[in-house]
């Protein structure tokens, strides 16, 4: 315990020495977020300062092994840094699907050459990731994918189209589940690594309500990659998938409370204190009601990473938590549209303040929160048969 408090010093001496002051403010939405890459601009120079020195220490990935570029921290000492973090309100150095779904999968699956190649880089932001899941005829029942790949000797081909993949414009290189046999359904899966500057590869952004366009079409036409560039086993990809879509699934609700204004300082704010309380009463219940479901959730993922990371087997609880993560960002939604009154009903035009257009935004943006890593509904299906086992009924 007392090494425990003494790396609690250094790091709150560290942090408060190193994180600059505008790191330490709230981000108005997703064009605040650092996700790095080979072209991405930096529109604040603090951002890129504060990245260099978290990613210098690993601390951008605080419990990846040092010899990979991580941080090398136990789980007590990440807890440490996450709360001192939080105390000065200091932002995320980086967003990555390299860092929540891929940099795992890989410290797992990988060969040594393929994780001292990518996680260094996935830790210094260098590189950034897409996801090639889904397809048009293969969405929730994510097994019955197309997309070809065709082993010629010295290099695979690759032939095929994903859709909803988040950011593929931007993204440096992706994480995709092709089919390498056709005459099975799961073990015909095999797990690769894609280099989205490759002859072939095509995206197409696709706009939505919200007026943002972070999913993609993506389109690979005689893909050539490297051998070497197939993760895990051939034919083994689906065990792969299945490891990746508990980080992504518990990750679903995270991303909205890193960006946006806190909802209790956001009632604070708009509906007012009475003795020191968000003022209306109804709302104040349900936003302390919201918050403890949100604590229990967090604390639920903690420990169900703690066991991945320990290499218990791939279990049906992603499914679980999608299902509570997704509601519980949609909640949140609109918990915040509701305490900002109407300041929450902004969509462009003077009167509005960018944090109140982004209430707006985020709210439109978390209903596809019930789509994305598997619709709400499929998984309600999974929890039924596989976690409750209950059968059909006729």
């Amino acid at each position: 315990m007392a090494d425990l408090e003494t790396f609690r010093a250094e790091t709150r001496a560290w942090l408060e020495e190193n994180c600059p002051a505008s790191m330490r403010t709230p981000m108005a939405g997703e064009d605040d977020a650092v996700w790095g890459g080979r072209n991405f601009k930096f529109a604040n120079p603090d951002a890129k300062l504060w990245l260099d020195r978290m990613a210098a220490r690993g601390w951008t990935a605080p419990m990846w092994p040092k010899e990979y570029g991580g941080g090398g921290l136990t789980n007590d000492e990440n807890r440490v840094l996450q709360s001192e973090m939080k105390r000065i309100n200091a932002r995320p150095p980086l967003f990555s699907f390299g860092l929540w779904m891929l940099g795992p999968v890989l410290l797992e699956y990988a060969n040594e050459e393929q994780k001292k190649e990518h996680l260094p880089k996935i830790v210094r932001g260098e590189i950034r990731w897409c996801q090639g899941y889904s397809e048009p005829g293969a969405g929730s029942d994510l097994a019955g994918l197309m997309t070809k790949c065709e082993d010629k000797g010295d290099h695979w081909l690759i032939n095929g189209q994903k859709i909803w993949t988040s950011y593929a414009n931007h993204a440096d290189w992706c994480f995709c589940l092709v089919r390498t046999d056709t005459s099975v359904k799961h073990e015909g899966i095999s797990f690769v690594l894609i280099d989205m500057t490759t002859k072939g590869v095509e995206t197409k952004p696709i706009k939505l309500i919200s007026g943002s366009s972070p999913f993609c079409e993506t389109f690979f036409t005689d893909v050539k990659i490297p051998k070497g560039n197939m993760v895990g086993k051939l034919n083994g990809g689906w065990e792969i998938a299945k490891r990746l879509l508990q980080y992504e699934r518990t990750n679903i609700s995270g991303f909205g409370s890193n960006t946006r204004v806190d909802v209790v300082d956001l009632a604070k704010q708009h509906v007012g204190l009475e003795d020191g309380k968000v003022a209306d009463a109804d709302l104040r219940a349900r936003i302390a009601a919201h918050k403890m479901t949100e604590r229990a959730y967090a604390l639920s993922v903690q420990r169900a990473q703690e066991e991945a990371k320990a290499g218990a087997n791939v279990s049906h609880m992603a499914s679980m938590f999608k299902v509570a993560g997704a509601t519980l960002n949609i909640d949140r939604c609109e918990l915040m549209v509701e305490a900002a009154g109407n300041r929450g009903l902004g969509w462009s035009g003077e009167g509005f303040a960018p944090e109140d257009l982004a209430v707006t935004r985020g709210w439109l943006r978390s209903k596809g929160n019930s789509i994305e890593g598997g619709t709400t509904e499929v998984n309600l299906n999974v929890v039924a048969k596989r976690v409750l086992g209950l059968r059909d009924t006729q």
